[in-house]
């Protein structure tokens, strides 16, 4: 589901995406997941809720872009993430 928006300098009506709406289009996906203490996680999303807890398998932990642990399945506390991102 989409919400309309009215944009006022062109005068059209846009369709933008909800934040959930992302996500379940992600689900099957890879994410890049980047937590309040710094680290990057990219894995592929099982599911989420609505406190936006991820559940991710083939999880991986990044430095500087590259692979520092694998963390196979995890849940992510959506109250730790900064952002989610599609890769």
């Amino acid at each position: 589901m989409s919400v309309a928006l009215f944009d006022y300098y062109t005068g059209e009506v846009m369709a933008q995406e909800r934040p959930f709406d992302l996500l379940n289009k992600s689900i099957g996906g890879q994410v890049m997941i980047r937590l309040k203490n710094g680290i990057e996680i990219r894995g592929v999303v099982n599911s989420f809720d609505v406190h936006m807890n991820i559940v991710l398998e083939s999880a991986e932990e990044l430095e500087d872009g590259n692979l520092k642990a694998k963390l196979g399945t995890i849940l992510l506390r959506g109250g730790n993430i900064i952002f989610v991102s599609p890769v």
